[in-house]
């Protein structure tokens, strides 16, 4: 898969890696913004179908529920846990969002675990060469540094990254 940066290469930072890295390793989720001034990371998935308002209701719930309870295992406080959606033609966007304060790649990994168990036969996947077990470990080993070192940042950049035919592309908008 191609990584490709839309900006000042001196701008690449720990925050552009993330992003990066979560689309690497994650092909579930569609797309990942940075938003500086609330200090979150948004995770949007998309399901090929429209999803009824019940389903809807339950996998956010079901999200909800999980991401509490990982939290409260691992004595973090959540700042902000929202989950919203949208319709757009034939497809339901589901946009999830954390505050990059209380965040760990453990919970990227039980947040994508969820959308695949529930939603799997018609999530929206990035179709690629499949990572090998060591290629995952370091992908992962990579978010959880990336992501300690984004909550002591002032990054101020508005970032943007999503695939396209194969590759990762990161907009600082």
């Amino acid at each position: 898969m191609g990584v490709h940066y839309k900006g000042n290469r001196d701008d690449l930072t720990d925050s552009v890696g993330l992003l990066i890295s979560i689309l690497v390793r994650y092909p579930e989720v569609a797309t990942v913004n940075f938003d500086p001034g609330q200090h979150l990371l948004k995770f949007t998935f998309i399901y090929s179908q429209v999803l009824g308002n019940n389903e809807l209701e339950c996998l956010k719930e079901k999200i909800m529920d999980s991401i509490e309870a990982y939290n409260l295992l691992e004595g973090h406080e959540t700042r902000l846990v929202a989950i919203s959606h949208q319709v757009c033609d034939n497809l339901t966007l589901i946009e999830v969002q954390r505050d990059v304060g209380s965040l760990a790649q453990e919970e990227i990994t039980l947040i994508v675990e969820l959308f695949h168990q529930h939603l799997s036969k018609n999530l929206v996947t990035e179709e690629n060469e499949r990572l090998i077990e060591e290629e995952l470990i370091a992908q992962e080993e990579m978010i959880e540094h990336m992501l300690e070192s984004m909550k002591s940042s002032n990054e101020n950049k508005y970032l943007f990254a999503f695939r396209e035919e194969g590759r990762v592309l990161v907009f600082n908008k």
